[in-house]
Parts: structure tokens; C-alpha cells; sequence
């Protein structure tokens, strides 16, 4: 791994606010002092999606990538600059709710990011007036207990509030995955 990997990054913080930016799916992940943490940009025409995450300093950190050219659920790899794979983000396919699953590259689940509100899923299925509602989400362990959540913010972009549990491991994969269902739930 190359000398920027995540492993020398600061996510010792609880408290993140992700922005999206006002020109396509853009993002800045900041601390709760408002520095920023982490920064991505979905590429765009590319055949799969990918979503390049780089650090304050621009350095590349992490991708995420799309294993499939098209997919209703859907597979995004979590992948290290070397191309080593980190972890797996995996969309359960569902009508009224949004479930993403956190896999580690051996396929252990590290978390479930789940939104919350199977009505408003329901009616944001059918309606896209519904969209301009916060999103809010559940994120949970892999015993389903919770240890996050990921609130939405009233804005004309995404803005949300994602707050985790202390002394939580792979919070970057948290992150980074909070970062792609907005942009990948099409929010």
C-alpha cells in the first residue's frame, strides 16, 4: 500500500458532516471541527460507476468501484490506491427500503446502513417529489445493534450529519459508504 493509505489517516472523530457540492455527485466529508477529512468525485462517462476518494492534501486514498457494468442491487468494491481490495459495499434489493451491507475483503459484514421510514421509502419509490425530504439512515453492526446513523439536512444539495459510535473499527468503510448511497441511491 502506497504511503497515504487509510491506515495513516485521523478518523478518531464520532461526528462527520457530509456536503455534496452544487455541480453533480460531488462530495467533502468534514470533522466535527469542520476540516476536511476525505473528498470525492463521481468520474464521469466511465462504463462502471467509480467514485475516487482523495485526502485534504489530494492525495488518492480509496475508490470505490462498480464490479458490473449494470446491476439492480449492485456490488462497489472499496479498493486501496495499489488496487488491493478493502472491503464491498452490497445493495439489497428492496422497495421500501434502502439496505447497503459492509463486507470486509474476506466477506465478513461489518455494518448495515439501512434507511429508516418504510413509508417515506414507499412513497420516494413511486414519487420524486418525495425526494426533497431528508434522507435519514440506521447504521448497525453486524448483530444489528446500532452504532451509527446518517441524518439529512434541509439544503437545495445532500448535506448529512453522520454521527458513530466510540472506539468503532473501519470507520473510513463506514464513511466512504455513506458517501456512495447517497450518490448511488441517486438522493
Amino acid at each position: 500500500m502506497n504511503e497515504n493509505n487509510l491506515s495513516m489517516m485521523d478518523f478518531s472523530d464520532n461526528n462527520y458532516t457530509l456536503k455534496q457540492r452544487a455541480i453533480r455527485n460531488a462530495y467533502t466529508l468534514e470533522n466535527s471541527s469542520g476540516d476536511v477529512v476525505l473528498k470525492s468525485k463521481q468520474k464521469m462517462f466511465k462504463m462502471k460507476e467509480e467514485f475516487p476518494f482523495v485526502d485534504s492534501n489530494e492525495n488518492e486514498v480509496f475508490s470505490i468501484k462498480a464490479q458490473n457494468l449494470m446491476d439492480i442491487a449492485g456490488d462497489y468494491a472499496v479498493v486501496d490506491p495499489d488496487g488491493e481490495e478493502l472491503a464491498v459495499l452490497t445493495k439489497d434489493f428492496t422497495l421500501m427500503t434502502h439496505v447497503w451491507r459492509i463486507k470486509d475483503s474476506e466477506g465478513r459484514e461489518l455494518a448495515v446502513i439501512r434507511s429508516r421510514g418504510k413509508f417515506f421509502g414507499l412513497l420516494r419509490s413511486f414519487i420524486d417529489l418525495m425526494d426533497f425530504f431528508p434522507h435519514r439512515y440506521s447504521i448497525e453492526d453486524s448483530e444489528g445493534d446500532g452504532i451509527g446513523e446518517i441524518k439529512g439536512k434541509f439544503s437545495i444539495r445532500d448535506r448529512y450529519k453522520i454521527s458513530l459510535n466510540e472506539d468503532l473499527d473501519q470507520k473510513e468503510l463506514i464513511l466512504a459508504a455513506a458517501v456512495a448511497v447517497d450518490a448511488l441511491e441517486g438522493n
